[in-house]
């Protein structure tokens, strides 16, 4: 059963991005997911099944 991720949903990864920061924005669901990096903003674009083998932690975005 897929994971339950919408768009805007900070999702934490189990690896950081090189910059240091582990947390990621979802900007596009789909087969794919568009993701960008809360550290640095670059971002980048990642299989479904790869992403739900990554995250580690999903939570809502504070407006």
């Amino acid at each position: 059963m897929p994971m339950d991720i919408q768009l805007q949903d900070i999702v934490k990864l189990k690896k950081q991005h090189p910059c240091g920061c582990a947390e990621w924005e979802v900007l596009r669901i789909g087969i794919d997911f568009r993701l960008k990096c809360l550290g640095c903003g670059h971002q980048i674009m990642i299989p479904r099944k790869q992403l739900e083998k990554s995250v580690k932690n999903i939570r809502k975005k504070e407006e």
